[in-house]
């Protein structure tokens, strides 16, 4: 194998595969209907709230989320890089995709070989063609074998730890890295393509109607603009130091026009550019090429000799025409010389619409402008700071790779897991007097498209609050905004249609309510909340909990000084910890489980007083008090009394000597493996303890045994089948009606696993399930795991932490599941809900490291 291209740092710990290396028989879908692009996924480019685009190690681009909230994955075979080399009398040149297109075009062009399994370099052009490495939000492509350059090229957007500026720049930058080992002089050219796909990204349904899936969950349809490219225009643009080509889709004059219209959404334009220097390169273009006929007009020159023939036409595409451009950049090197090239490519889609008529700008667009017309400033810019970028994206993330104590798969998953903050359907608006950075809004996941579900962000939200903290206060402004509103509006509730039940009529959202998120994209977000349907979120236990908590620890982690935020929210602390007591219905202090799944488990029944919700209350309560100490608030009397009723009965009611119990009224023995979840907040807030400690350390030490240790044994034993996770329909519905075992009657092959996969949510003490039709106590949710093991790690035990977060992070990196982590995996190889926000739980993970690793020094510094 050929070494790495000088000065090319890739982090030992960043993930690898090698280049178009696919999987055998990597993780399917557990639901037909739900999300499964399959595995070829990699890290996604572009900034917060931007609208991202997603290059796989096969080396196609082909995620492209740049209308926000809708998801759109096919590959685009004319975005592309292509490489000609000549050594020599010998020349060759490739597409830089290992996959040709399915659809015979661009049958002209040579695609770059694919590597193969278990197989080296065997001198004859076989074996390992190449690696891509991601360590987010840098990746790299490093190929090898097949040209005598060392050629490389790394990929990055300017995401930057308390940026809110660069960071929400739609913006992706490659600089190539060539170096000639041999003692010949060799002829390189470097070419970016691109298809002008402006105007291709907005709902063509303006109205989309929602309906429900077989899994309970309203789902609506999206129907992109996808190929409508009549009246795209390309045009080559630039200076004295860079060539750029501009992708729009308004002819000049409406460019023009457009200064002073405000654009639609879709309306906008892509640039790709690069830099010249006359003395050393030569640069060539073309502004309008076919990318749906056989490539000829392009890849006969460029694969003669690196050139293009530097064609500079105008003229829009055609009722039935597609168009692309292309630059490319074509040096000598000298032999033992090294070249850096770089590229940007940019985009200029300033408008997120929901339903129709409710627009807003992206945040980029308060440094850019909202014409929908800048694409090319935006380049140069690029062009200009992307060293600078590189620059502070090693700053942030030098102290995590520098620390000895942490092992390279954790550093590799704790920064590839922000991955989603980008992807999931991210959006960022321009700011205002109200909200002077903006409204920020991550998706719960692409099946269940609607924002900062939040149940999920109580585990998931430690990545944006430690990285960009005035992000996550808005998030919870957003909310503290939403608890006093109601929305009289009815509708079924999904959970009932899949155990083929009828289902009460439903109020959206109550007045007081927490809601369960703040809305899809198909209606309007941060303002009609509530979008989910699966259950009655007005009835869940959990939600005005996670409220509390998350606002307290928002504030301590900020350096406990905004006030301001804590007056924000304290009225609807108020009003939700008020309605919450509502569904005390005994008067004993702890609002009741209704029996009916009410908290983020939400296939999962809980009855009474249950160990989740109950200590998520008494933790709550305890934040509640501390805020309306600080704020002076006369509320504080009323808490403590409910506090002081919670307090009496939680450990009685539910302590069995070993765990808590999963409730007090089904009689269940499961341990459940988030029982403890309001003890790990009030740790985590310095507040007072939920249960007695050497209780909870018995707990957990029962979860770590049953959930995972034991459950992970009873999974080798083979007690429970592959169908067993295949036919969760079919299950529920049997669960309704029988209590005898539903089994599929066929299910793909499963992926050979390594054991353990991770903690189940919920099984009996010796780990076996107390219902093998269940489907929420079966799963090993990632996010979960992850909280778990930070829990572990505030308690003192580490080892037990790290083996957890290892078996989880194997499975999603080793599987095919990387870049699109879902919330469930099961032992059939099968996952639930890809893109889910609540695996940047990773980062809770971190921050009990660095509590145990302050205090430790803190004591060793003391004794010293």
């Amino acid at each position: 194998m050929q070494k790495q291209p000088p000065s090319l740092n890739i982090p030992t710990c960043a993930w690898n595969r090698p280049i178009g290396l696919g999987w055998n028989n990597p993780y399917t879908v557990r639901y037909a209907s739900n999300l499964d692009d399959g595995p070829w996924h990699g890290m996604p480019l572009g900034g917060f709230g931007a609208g991202c685009i997603g290059r796989s190690h096969r080396g196609d681009f082909n995620l492209w989320h740049i209308d926000g909230g809708e998801h759109l994955f096919q590959s685009i075979p004319a975005c592309q890089f292509s490489v000609f080399e000549q050594v020599g009398d010998r020349s060759q040149a490739y597409a830089l995709c290992t996959e040709a297109p399915q659809n015979g075009t661009l049958s002209q062009w040579q695609w770059y070989p694919a590597s193969q399994e278990g197989k080296g370099d065997q001198g004859d052009g076989k074996g390992q063609t190449g690696k891509y490495s991601a360590l987010y939000p840098r990746s790299w492509f490093v190929y090898d074998t097949v040209f005598q350059t060392q050629l490389s090229c790394e990929q990055f957007s300017p995401i930057i730890a308390q940026n809110y500026q660069e960071t929400s720049y739609p913006v992706a930058v490659f600089e190539w890295t060539a170096h000639n080992p041999t003692d010949r002089p060799i002829t390189l050219s470097i070419m970016l393509t691109w298809q002008n796909t402006a105007g291709w990204f907005t709902n063509a349904v303006k109205s989309p109607e929602v309906q429900v899936r077989d899994d309970g969950s309203p789902v609506y349809d999206y129907q992109s603009k996808w190929g409508q490219s009549q009246g795209n225009s390309n045009r080559l643009i630039g200076d004295e130091r860079r060539l750029g080509i501009v992708m729009g889709n308004r002819s000049e004059l409406e460019e023009i026009e457009a200064i002073t219209a405000l654009p639609l959404e879709g309306d906008g334009q892509w640039s790709i550019a690069t830099l010249l220097n006359p003395n050393l390169d030569e640069v060539f273009y073309h502004t309008r090429w076919n990318p749906a006929g056989d490539g000829n007009d392009l890849w006969q020159s460029f694969a003669q000799d690196g050139s293009l023939p530097d064609v500079d036409d105008e003229t829009p595409a055609g009722a039935s025409e597609q168009i692309a451009g292309a630059i490319a950049v074509r040096i000598t090197l000298k032999p033992g010389q090294t070249r850096r090239i770089p590229f940007v490519l940019t985009w200029d889609f300033p408008v997120m619409e929901f339903a129709q008529g409710i627009t807003y700008f992206k945040r980029y667009t308060d440094f850019f402008g909202r014409s929908g017309q800048n694409a090319w400033t935006i380049a140069r810019t690029a062009l200009k700071h992307y060293d600078t970028w590189r620059e502070k994206i090693h700053s942030w993330q030098q102290p995590i790779l520098d620390r000895t104590d942490l092992p390279d798969w954790f550093k590799m998953a704790l920064l590839n897991e922000l991955y989603n903050l980008t992807d999931g359907g991210t959006l960022w608006s321009a700011a205002d007097e109200r909200d002077p950075v903006g409204q920020f809004a991550v998706l719960e996941c692409i099946d269940y498209r609607w924002y900062e579900s939040l149940d999920v962000r109580l585990y998931a939200s430690f990545a944006v609050l430690m990285l960009f903290p005035e992000l996550e206060k808005a998030v919870m402004r957003s909310f503290a905004r939403a608890i006093p509103a109601s929305d009289d509006r009815t509708r079924v509730i999904g959970y009932y249609y899949t155990i083929g039940a009828e289902s009460p009529l439903a109020v959206r959202k109550t007045a007081g309510a927490t809601p369960h998120d703040l809305g899809a994209p198909n209606e309007h977000v941060w303002e009609k909340t509530n979008y989910t349907s699966y259950q009655d979120c007005n009835l869940w236990k959990d939600l005005p909990c996670d409220f509390v908590l998350q606002v307290y620890r928002d504030y301590q982690f900020t350096g406990s000084q905004d006030t301001e935020f804590l007056q924000d929210c304290w009225s609807a602390i108020v009003g939700t910890l008020t309605y919450l007591k509502t569904f005390d219905l005994d008067g004993d202090g702890i609002p009741e489980n209704s029996g009916a799944p009410d908290q983020t488990f939400d296939d999962w029944r809980l009855q009474g007083i249950s160990a989740y919700c109950g200590g998520l209350w008494i933790a709550a309560l305890e934040a509640a008090i501390a805020i309306g100490q600080v704020l002076a608030q006369p509320e504080v009397s009323q808490f403590q009394t409910w506090l002081g009723q919670a307090r009496s009965i939680y450990q009685a009611a539910l302590w069995n000597g070993q765990y808590y119990r999963l409730d007090s009224g089904s009689g269940s023995d499961v341990v459940m493996a988030d029982q403890l979840c309001g003890q790990f907040y009030a740790r985590l807030l310095d507040l007072p303890d939920v249960v007695p400690i050497e209780c909870a350390q018995t707990a957990l030490s029962t979860v770590y045994d049953s959930c995972f240790v034991k459950f992970n044994q009873y999974l080798a034993s083979g007690a429970l089948t592959t169908q067993t996770f295949t036919s969760v329909q079919a299950a529920r519905a049997a669960e309704s009606t029988s209590s005898s075992p539903s089994l599929a009657p066929s299910s793909p092959p499963a992926p050979s696993l390594n054991l353990p996969i991770g903690a189940a949510n919920g099984v009996r003490p010796d780990g076996s399930p107390e219902n093998p039709n269940a489907t929420h106590p079966l799963e090993v949710w990632t996010g979960i795991n992850f909280g778990l093991a930070a829990f572990l790690v505030q308690m003192g035990k580490r080892d037990e932490a790290m083996q957890i977060t290892e078996a989880v992070v194997r499975q999603i990196y080793e599987h095919g599941l990387q870049f699109r982590t879902p919330e469930a995996i099961t032992p059939a190889g099968t996952f639930r809900a890809c893109h889910y926000l609540r695996a940047t739980a990773i980062w809770a993970i971190y921050h009990a490291l660095n509590s145990r690793h302050l205090a430790a020094t803190a004591i060793s510094s003391a004794a010293g």
